[in-house]
């Protein structure tokens, strides 16, 4: 009887929705990921250098593989599974497609500018694995949970997004703790704000979350992957480009999502009552 009245208070709290909940469930996926990866640490001196297949899969897919499985039960424990994966109640805009399109158009052209021969197959395979764990667990978090929280909360589609992106952001933060220098740490944070932006915009126009998780999945093996063995050629110099022309796309994107969410709501508002008529 205790456990149950536990579980429905566990289900009530994260029921009602609050924006600071989104960012509990951020922070918690971090105190998460971040000692499954320290736990991984042991095994550096077995698994080869950071080219090897092994040292991707230890180092890389079996924390995130941990937070995503909690992921999926955090999600289970609230019934949230099924929602997570249903068709979005939010319709989109087509001009919310230009993310869609600009993500994969740069995805295309770095997958089509790559040393394969030289990268290897193993290598490569254990890096597509971890961008599907990676898009899917960051996604569900970013893109499922906190929407849902925010949305619960009644913010609207303004605060949603932004906030979605915000969070997504924060979570690169952490690479400053990694040994990553603070000026690069905070393009990365600029440039995953904007990748967060793209991918609720291709949330709402698609109107489901395995648009922005398969996206994503895709991006980070493909950046990884080209930076690392690249072929000289004028498609890999082009793709080189991405995070440059996601970003200033992302600011022009970010301009108009502001305009028509707020014209949006403003056409939402009751009309003034004209009490002079109704006297």
């Amino acid at each position: 009887m205790e456990e149950a009245a536990a579980r429905s208070g566990w289900t009530r709290f994260w029921e009602q929705g609050r924006w600071w909940k989104a960012l509990i469930l951020a922070v918690g996926y971090l105190a998460i990921y971040e000692p499954a990866s320290l736990l991984m640490a042991p095994f550096v001196p077995f698994i080869g250098d950071a080219g090897s297949a092994s040292y991707v899969l230890v180092l890389i897919v079996v924390p995130v593989l941990i937070g995503s499985l909690i992921l999926v039960g955090f999600g289970a424990s609230l019934g949230w599974l099924r929602g997570l994966f249903a068709r979005q109640d939010v319709p989109g805009r087509g001009w919310m497609w230009i993310a869609v399109a600009v993500v994969l158009l740069f995805n295309v052209l770095r997958f089509a500018s790559i040393d394969y021969d030289a990268a290897g197959f193993d290598w490569a395979a254990a890096w597509l694995l971890a961008g599907l764990v990676i898009g899917f667990s960051e996604e569900v978090l970013t893109r499922g949970y906190v929407v849902r929280v925010m949305r619960s909360a009644g913010r609207s589609e303004l605060a949603v997004g932004l906030v979605s992106a915000a969070l997504f952001s924060l979570l690169h933060a952490t690479n400053l703790f990694t040994g990553q220098a603070l000026v690069p740490t905070v393009l990365q944070m600029l440039y995953t704000f904007f990748f967060g932006l793209c991918m609720y915009l291709a949330l709402r126009v698609t109107g489901t979350i395995i648009a922005p998780i398969l996206l994503h999945a895709s991006t980070d093996p493909s950046v990884f992957m080209q930076g690392a063995y690249p072929l000289q050629s004028s498609v890999g110099s082009l793709a080189q480009l991405g995070n440059i022309v996601l970003v200033l796309v992302g600011v022009v994107l970010l301009v108009v999502f502001l305009l028509t969410e707020r014209r949006a709501a403003h056409h939402r508002q009751p009309a003034p009552v004209d009490r002079g008529r109704l006297a």
